[in-house]
């Protein structure tokens, strides 16, 4: 089902994010099971901080967001899970 992006019933800022918010452990779990792969090592802070400097602030800050202006103006999430959504995102089928 396609839905019209361009709505004047939407105004002001607007969170574009999936259905449920996740945390970065939930998304690499999703990601994990969707290329059949395990998910069992994490890297520390200061490991991405010696790796990536002030890039690895970015990678570890986390913010819930929630489509609440989106909801609101009934729009329906093809994929509301993230398991669903990392599936289509990684099918690499033609």
């Amino acid at each position: 089902v396609e839905q019209e992006l361009d709505r004047e019933d939407v105004a002001g800022p607007v969170n574009m994010t999936g259905a449920a918010p996740c945390t970065n452990a939930e998304f690499t779990k999703a990601l994990a099971r969707a290329l059949h792969r395990p998910a069992v090592l994490t890297v520390p802070g200061f490991a991405l901080d010696l790796a990536l400097g002030g890039l690895a602030e970015e990678l570890q800050v986390s913010v819930r967001a929630v489509p609440a202006v989106l909801e609101k103006a009934g729009f329906h999430w093809s994929y509301p899970d993230i398991d669903a959504a990392v599936r289509v995102a990684v099918d690499t089928s033609p």
